[in-house]
């Protein structure tokens, strides 16, 4: 089962995925190079790979939603 810790919340400006912040690295403002195509695959449950293009962290994504990715590891502290 997939909990909240992890998910990732991403944003769409136009064709642009961008991740507020990394996170790996915490580099902030991140311009991804997934695409359209990939986050409707991601949104029919079909793993999708995002390699970050800060840091070259990797995040294997199970499936997305319209705000959150979610990711097959934990990516956020449990607060």
């Amino acid at each position: 089962m997939l909990t909240f810790e992890n998910t990732w919340p991403y944003e769409k400006t136009m064709d642009d995925i961008y991740l507020q912040e990394c996170p790996f690295c915490r580099k902030t403002s991140v311009l991804t190079s997934f695409s359209e195509d990939s986050l409707e695959l991601a949104k029919e449950g079909i793993k999708q790979l995002l390699i970050m293009p800060c840091c070259y962290g990797k995040l294997t994504i199970l499936k997305a939603d319209d705000d959150y990715l979610w990711a097959d590891e934990k990516l956020r502290e449990n607060r």
